[in-house]
């Protein structure tokens, strides 16, 4: 009877039983499936012999990726089209003494905004390469003044029929606030250290001030003198015959009838004039390449990068690099920024990390929160320490807090062009109180102290405020002063001297002994092993990997994400990244070693 009664109840828990076998087997399968997938799109692919290596940067520049956020990669991209430069550098270094790499091949249609420091670096790169006797060829539709910089590179310079060669010199032009401010009754509060420091200027000015004006024109004519040098010798042509395309290029283009590859050409810029079509078939006399038949001899950055992962050193001491990118803030930071907290817990670990005999700290940032530069240079200090020597390498920017960081190294290296120093502090606050009022919004209460609610927007700035904020700048400029003057073993008047917000190019930096030595980021990585005493070493990068989720997420959706070429897509881009920065400001005392110098592109 019992067996009768629950005979039912028996079939339903069989039947569950089958679907939780069911779903634990369907579960299995597409997380099987799945590694397997992650495995498939990650293969090492096999380099034939003959093989033609494809640079074609798409988007910017960088010395390292933005991570993704979650959203980015579930709707189909990731979020910020990029390119790391030292994967450029790596590929071109390992087909320089690859057998099966005949030729390097540049396409820049795709290539975004580029600081001339990282195309220099390139440049040299691929200098490097044609020194091993394999031919390098550039081809685009069209090129403007950072793809051409680029292209100059190589042997032969190919361009569309219809294309252009634009180059157009360097310009700076800020937007500046005070009259749109004055008029919305919006008053900015500026605190500062350093008479060149330009940064709180668009807040205060309705135009550039003479120093800012004085120093921007000596910045610009010492890269545009480098840059113009460089197409020179590249192109065998004089520099006043590129003064001459660029001044004179609206006569030069109605003489060519309006034809702007004729012009270019003409003028010994580019080589050939070749269309899609004549370029497949450049291929395929040239280097056996067939574009339509999807020839396995033409390989990509990354797939090569991939084919060739076991040429990387393994042997020796480890040097680990710190990429520092981005503004500079209190705390754990965004993507894209470089927060204190985090990157003083990835330096604690490369401290304590029995493997690492030394570190290289990466740096390309304008500057950000004074604490958090502080807190971040005690921790390169920390590290020097307990024995393991750091060596500061900056990128296209390292100025203000930027360069703060830098003092805390052994060593300061720089790329000729880098823009650095900044060395000055200041303190800004709005004050809306007036815009408040006349929308009828009053604001009343009380305080138990002069500076309890001082730092309240929405009430005039005390005078027992505004001095307490130009004493806290002036103590944090004494500091900062006292920092450089202790790594550059210098007096504070000295270290006064190349300060006051000034920045300085590389070069000029190095002449005021601010850095050590010019050079890349390998020549810094061997300068660490040097320190160490190593002459066996290997590379590791300390950067913070991304979750196991993400990084799932990431192989598994497509790569959708595609570079803006339009002018005001460039715009907008940079305007969101300059909202994004602003509201990341959180320094706890409302004092930033931030500088106003993007890095410059051609």
């Amino acid at each position: 009877m019992w067996r009768f009664l629950t005979a039912p109840f028996r079939g339903i828990w069989r039947l569950i039983d089958i679907l939780r076998q069911l779903l634990a087997n369907l579960l299995l399968l597409v997380l099987v499936t799945a590694i397997a997938l992650v495995w498939w799109l990650n293969r090492a692919p096999d380099i034939a012999d003959g093989s033609v290596l494809f640079l074609a940067p798409e988007g910017r520049l960088v010395e390292a990726a933005t991570p993704p956020a979650p959203t980015d990669l579930l709707q189909g991209g990731r979020g910020v089209s990029e390119v790391v430069l030292d994967d450029l550098l790596v590929a071109i270094r390992r087909a320089a003494s690859d057998k099966r790499i005949r030729a390097l091949v540049i396409e820049t249609d795709r290539l975004g905004p580029a600081p001339i420091t990282k195309l220099a670096a390139l440049r040299e790169g691929i200098a490097a390469f044609k020194a091993s006797g394999k031919p390098v060829v550039a081809r685009a539709r069209r090129y403007n003044q950072a793809q051409y910089y680029l292209a100059t590179a190589a042997d032969e310079i190919l361009i569309a029929p219809d294309g252009y060669v634009l180059l157009q010199g360097l310009a700076r032009y800020g937007t500046y606030y005070k009259r749109a401010l004055d008029h919305l009754g919006v008053k900015v509060q500026v605190v500062r250290a350093g008479k060149y420091k330009s940064f709180v200027e668009p807040y205060t000015r309705t135009d550039m001030s003479p120093e800012d004006r004085a120093v921007t024109r000596e910045l610009l004519d010492a890269v545009w003198g480098q840059l113009r040098a460089d197409v020179a010798g590249a192109r065998k042509i004089t520099p006043a015959a590129v003064d001459d395309y660029v001044i004179g290029y609206r006569n030069l283009l109605a003489a060519a009838g309006g034809d702007t590859a004729a012009m270019a050409r003409t003028q010994g810029l580019v080589d050939e004039l070749v269309d899609d079509n004549a370029w497949a078939a450049y291929q395929k006399t040239r280097f056996a390449l067939d574009p339509a038949a999807g020839t396995p001899s033409r390989v990509e950055v990354d797939a090569y990068l991939a084919a060739t992962a076991d040429w990387a050193r393994q042997d020796g001491g480890a040097i680990a690099v710190l990429n520092a990118q981005g503004a500079i803030v209190d705390g754990e930071g965004p993507p894209g920024t470089v927060g204190g907290d985090s990157t003083v817990a990835i330096l604690q670990a490369l401290r304590d990390d029995p493997r690492v005999r030394a570190v290289v700290v990466r740096i390309d940032s304008p500057g950000g929160s004074a604490f958090a530069s502080e807190q971040i240079r005690l921790a390169l200090q920390a590290l020097r320490e307990a024995g393991k020597p750091v060596v500061a390498s900056m990128s296209s920017v390292a100025a203000s807090g930027g360069y703060w960081i830098a003092t805390g190294a052994d060593e300061i290296w720089a790329a000729p062009l880098t823009l650095t120093g900044s060395i000055g502090v200041f303190g800004l606050f709005p004050d809306v109180s007036e815009p408040m009022q006349r929308l009828g919004l009053d604001v009343d209460g009380v305080a138990t102290a002069p500076l309890a609610g001082a730092l309240d927007p929405r009430r005039p700035l005390s005078d027992d405020a505004s001095a307490a904020l130009q004493l806290g700048v002036e103590h944090t400029y004494n500091r900062f002063l006292a920092r450089v003057a202790d790594a550059r073993n210098i007096s504070l008047d000295a270290a006064d001297a190349v300060a006051q917000g000034r920045v300085w190019t590389g070069n000029d930096a190095k002449a005021r002994g601010l850095v050590d030595q010019l050079g890349g980021l390998a020549q810094a990585v061997a300068a660490a092993a040097r320190l160490a005493g190593l002459s066996e070493y290997h590379r590791i990068d300390a950067d913070t990997p991304l979750p196991l989720r993400l990084q799932l997420l990431q192989q598994l959706m497509p790569d959708m994400a595609q570079p803006s070429g339009s002018m005001g897509g460039q715009w907008l881009a940079q305007l969101r990244r300059d909202a994004l920065e602003l509201v990341s400001w959180n320094d706890p005392d409302h004092l930033y070693a931030h500088c106003q110098c993007a890095p410059l592109a051609p």
